[in-house]
């Protein structure tokens, strides 16, 4: 047995109202496969009752009695051999159909999901819900489910054989099964406080490994092969010390089941022995046939206690997908919906096409896009009692360019996470062209706003596929407009295959400035009202900086532009700079006007100062 056949559900009755939800999907499927599960199961048991009368044709020298019995219990098992093989087809067929509902589910649950769970949750734990949990559920139906019922059938019809067969015998063999039981429910409760353990530990070892590969380059760069090897070990021991402890008392489970069951076999037969010469029992046949049944008896127990363990921990895979499908969705109480408009003799009418010119509308109240921003007296904090953002207001005006510049952690990349809403203020007002962003729709917001981030993410497929991300209705004239735009053509007509060469994850057989590159050009093809630029070149050299500079200059020309970078050559000409300082505004100006005041931003520029 191992560590994957014994963990448990914090909530099992909680976790199987759930799962019969996907399993009632294909209730007819499942009642055929229960109904074929148990063909086999009633074979077994009318096959060993019928061992009385073979025994006892036997001993009166009635062949034709023996030849009558044996083909009909052959008959009988002929048909379970059929129904095993057709319900193990089906079974995998269904497994398969509740694992992809699921699986569905939890990627399109995944869209749903606020920022703030990805920030606060591993990618190592989040991909063991598509992985790990996903097998472990996928095992548990194909391997468990099926066996489960079939156990249970022959457990229960071979107790009904023996009561039949000798009810004083029967009464000493349940009290042995009330003994197996009372220690497999001791064993289970004495264990299960080591499972949830076992899989945080899991989840963190395997977030620390997928970090270390994803950060392999760094790693070898600073010699830190030794110490990320020390620091994996360390995660291996402790969930190696879980497991252990997890395991001690479940595979004692099985040994001491097959312990009392010999017990009480030979219990059972000395007594039977001394019922049968005493004329309690009428017949050898029925005392042959209770001892095939006792001995049975504890063959589907044992197994029954192996599957139980196998389904459980299916099912406490099942609960942390569950967990994660039930977490609450983003908030969106917004209205407004951005649509696309046209003047018809002055008056604003919602056009079907796309037309450049856009509005927030909510029923009759339709506001024209201009681009106007403004934060009003906003505070927030991530977690309580720790503001990042303190009594912030500012405004950009339709067309303006506004650029923030100040240390780490200052609370300029929070400001670009409220402007995205992906998360919202407790305390004062973001509004967008009057309307409190609150009131406007995130994806409908979002779409109002594109975005180059710090951290620039491709995905596997061709060039053109990345550029076509920000705007999936574009032609491939509009992917080469923009990518000339941002000056990505350069190295794209460079490449063999142009834009038709395939992306690894994150664009990784692309240098960092030619993905920072192609990130620019993605938000350029999207036409975006609003830009927000988070260290869009900070990965880009000074001469490539340059040749995208023009092309910059136009995707912002009309638009409303916040910009983030530590490079002051990049926000110089901008309409206003904010200098943000421990979450408050502590200068704001031209360029300009913020040398002539010779504060922070002085200081910064001249070099007096670093941005760290």
């Amino acid at each position: 047995m191992n560590r994957a056949t014994v963990a448990r559900p914090k909530n099992l009755l909680k976790t199987l109202k759930y799962l019969i939800k996907y399993l009632n999907k294909h209730a007819i499927l499942l009642i055929i496969i229960s109904l074929l599960v148990l063909v086999p199961s009633i074979a077994t048991i009318y096959g060993t009752f019928k061992i009385k009368e073979v025994v006892n044709f036997a001993m009166s020298n009635d062949f034709e009695g023996i030849k009558r019995t044996v083909l009909n219990v052959g008959i009988l098992y002929s048909f379970g051999i059929i129904s095993i093989f057709t319900y193990m087809r089906l079974l995998a067929y269904f497994a398969q159909k509740v694992t992809y509902d699921l699986r569905r589910d939890l990627f399109e649950k995944l869209q749903d999901l606020p920022i703030s769970y990805i920030d606060n949750h591993s990618f190592g734990n989040i991909m063991s819900n598509f992985t790990n949990d996903m097998d472990s559920l996928t095992d548990g139906l194909n391997n468990a489910f099926a066996t489960l019922i079939q156990y249970l059938a022959e457990i229960v019809g071979m107790l009904i054989a023996i009561f039949i067969l000798s009810w004083q015998l029967s009464l000493i063999v349940i009290a042995f099964y009330s003994l197996m039981f009372v220690y497999i429910i001791y064993s289970s409760k004495k264990s299960k406080k080591y499972y949830n353990s076992q899989q945080k530990m899991l989840g963190k070892l395997n977030g620390f490994a997928d970090e270390v590969i994803r950060g392999e380059k760094t790693v070898k760069v600073f010699c830190h092969e030794k110490n990320v090897i020390n620091t994996f070990n360390e995660l291996s021991d402790e969930l190696a010390n879980s497991s252990r402890s997890a395991m001690k008392y479940a595979l004692s489970m099985v040994p001491m089941v097959m312990f009392l069951s010999y017990v009480n076999y030979g219990i059972v037969t000395v007594i039977g022995g001394i019922m049968v010469i005493n004329g309690v029992i009428t017949s050898l046949g029925s005392l042959s046939a209770y001892l095939i049944f006792v001995r049975q008896t504890a063959l589907p127990i044992n197994r029954f206690t192996g599957q139980a363990n196998l389904l459980l921990n299916s099912l406490a895979s099942a609960e942390r997908i569950f967990d994660l499908l039930n977490e609450e969705n983003e908030f969106d109480n917004g209205k407004y919906e951005l649509v696309n408009i046209k003047y018809i003799n002055d008056k604003i009418e919602v056009s079907d096409s796309i037309t450049g010119l856009y509005a927030f509308k909510y029923e009759d109240d339709i506001i024209p896009l201009k681009g106007d921003f403004r934060f009003v007296d906003v505070s927030f904090s991530y977690v309580e009692k720790k503001q990042v953002l303190n009594n912030i207001s500012f405004y950009a005006k339709p067309g303006q360019k506004i650029a923030f510049v100040g240390s780490t952690g200052a609370g300029k990349t929070t400001i670009v996470s409220l402007i995205n809403r992906f998360y919202d203020i407790k305390e004062g007002k973001i509004l967008f062209d009057g309307i409190d962003i609150k009131d406007i729709k995130k994806d409908h917001l979002r779409k109002a706003i594109s975005n180059v981030l710090q951290d620039t993410h491709l995905f596997m497929g061709t060039i053109e596929d990345n550029i076509k991300f920000g705007n999936l209705d574009a032609t491939h004239e509009d992917v080469v407009n923009a990518c000339r735009l941002a000056r990505a053509d350069l190295f794209i007509d460079m490449l063999p295959k142009g834009y038709d060469t395939m992306l690894t994850m994150d664009g990784l057989n692309l240098s960092q400035g030619q993905r920072q590159l192609l990130a620019i050009a993605r938000a350029a093809i999207s036409n975006p009202p609003i830009l927000v630029l988070d260290e869009a070149t900070s990965s880009i050299d000074t001469y490539t900086e340059h040749l995208i500079q023009e092309g910059m200059d136009a995707l912002m020309k009309n638009r409303t532009v916040f910009v983030i970078a530590h490079r002051l050559s990049t926000v110089m000409n901008s309409d206003a700079i904010i200098v943000l300082e421990n979450g408050k505004i502590i200068e704001r100006g031209c360029h300009d006007e913020l040398i002539d005041k010779k504060g922070r931003y002085y200081m910064l520029y001249t070099g007096s100062e670093e941005l760290s």
